[in-house]
């Protein structure tokens, strides 16, 4: 109950004090999403055990580089339907945007947005800190609908088959209408809904801070199965094949059964709780931890292949790796950005913002995008981090960038959402 009343409280500061708005946002969404975090990891006593299919008979699958290849089909296709670009949430495209960049179009929301914006045919969809979801044109960012639900969001909605979905602060979750915006169902949880859905075949991913995953029906919001974990879950749902993955504040990357809802085996262990969400490519799993560390796992054997940690400073990571090739990119709260070698986990290169990123890394062709709380957007160059291009707002970025063809949107703390596009 104090947790919740504190979460409120910090909604009505940020809607009173804009002038002071970078101060309490730390206070805010980054204290829930650390401290929250490492509160609960630190009050874990007696651990439950999730369901465990370890000895289950193994289901007929997919190849993984072929499960992963489907994963990661939205990325190339002109959309971004999911907050890291595809079901992998590899956080990666092959589109490379032009050089010349500008903006194309901004739209004002009410309240400051903290998600990545989604884009899917000729709309886009993003969601506010009070609680309003709103669609927009993407050809000039015109507001077609929107939808107040007096709440408030920190996730992206996903998009899936004309369906939105989307969870809020108390808990609750909410499938729309993409074209008008109508409430086609409505599920509750347990706890704040911190990451954004996923979609698997006809059902609703959601992990929640009550330390579950909820499956649900996609058409008519039906439970289906629980996963329950031993803490807190913040991140996003990651699937390949019919698995998912979830990084936890119980310091453990969680694989579970999409079909039966049950753990593939024990949970591989991290160095500290987290609350980023897992890129999967191929075999592969990246997932940085709060303690510093950016582990890199083969999923399918269940072993750790390699981890990354600053030999020189400790690092602390809130944000999501980007997977491409054989590179992955992470952010850390030190300002630091690094490209990991994905074989081995040794660092390429490293490029040190001015001020750090909440906003996870995106890679889109021979670029990585970052945008940073200092209110600067960055295109570094994959090949060796150096800076090709900035732009620079008067507020700050908490999340990343969309890409989709020619286009990158992105939107910042004072609720502006912005298209950029070649001259």
């Amino acid at each position: 109950m104090m947790r919740l009343m504190t979460l409120t409280t910090n909604r009505r500061e940020k809607r009173r004090f804009r002038s002071i708005w970078p101060i309490t946002r730390v206070a805010g969404t980054l204290a829930r999403a650390m401290w929250g975090c490492l509160l609960a990891w630190s009050l874990v006593l007696t651990p439950g055990s999730p369901a465990n299919a370890a000895d289950a008979p193994e289901a007929a699958n997919q190849s993984a580089a072929a499960a992963v290849a489907d994963a990661n089909a939205n990325t190339d296709s002109g959309d971004w339907n999911f907050p890291r670009g595809n079901a992998a949430a590899s956080g990666a495209t092959k589109t490379q945007l032009p050089d010349d960049l500008q903006v194309a179009w901004e739209f004002k929301a009410d309240e400051a947005i903290e998600s990545t914006p989604i884009v899917n045919g000729d709309r886009v969809f993003v969601a506010d800190y009070a609680g309003k979801i709103y669609s927009l044109s993407r050809r000039d960012g015109k507001e077609l609908w929107r939808k107040d639900f007096e709440t408030g969001f920190s996730a992206s909605p996903v998009f899936s088959a004309g369906l939105l979905v989307i969870g809020d602060y108390d808990g609750n979750v909410y499938a729309l209408s993409a074209d008008d915006g109508k409430e086609l169902w409505r599920q509750s949880t347990g706890g704040e809904i911190s990451g954004s859905a996923a979609i698997y075949e006809d059902k609703v991913l959601v992990a929640c801070q009550d330390g579950k995953l909820y499956c649900f029906e996609s058409a008519t919001g039906k439970p289906v199965w629980t996963y329950a974990a031993d803490d807190q879950i913040q991140c996003s749902p990651t699937i390949a094949g019919d698995r998912t993955f979830l990084g936890g504040c119980d310091a453990k990357l969680h694989i579970v059964d999409l079909k039966s809802g049950m753990s593939v085996g024990e949970g591989l262990p991290l160095d500290g709780p987290t609350g980023s969400t897992p890129a999967v490519q191929g075999e592969l799993a990246v997932l940085p931890t709060h303690g510093g560390s950016v582990f890199g796992f083969d999923w399918k054997e269940k072993k750790e292949l390699w981890r990354y940690e600053d030999e020189l400073q400790g690092q602390e990571y809130r944000s999501s790796a980007a997977i491409a090739g054989n590179v992955a990119v992470v952010g850390s709260q030190r300002k630091q950005v690094d490209a990991l070698d994905l074989k081995t986990g040794k660092r390429i290169w490293r490029y040190t913002l001015k001020r750090f990123a909440d906003a996870s890394p995106v890679i889109a062709g021979d670029d990585v995008w970052i945008p940073s709380t200092d209110g600067r957007l960055s295109r570094l160059s994959l090949a060796d981090g150096t800076l090709k291009w900035s732009y620079e707002i008067r507020g700050g970025f908490a999340a990343g960038v969309a890409v989709t063809n020619n286009e990158l949107f992105v939107a910042d703390d004072d609720g502006i959402v912005r298209c950029f596009r070649g001259k």
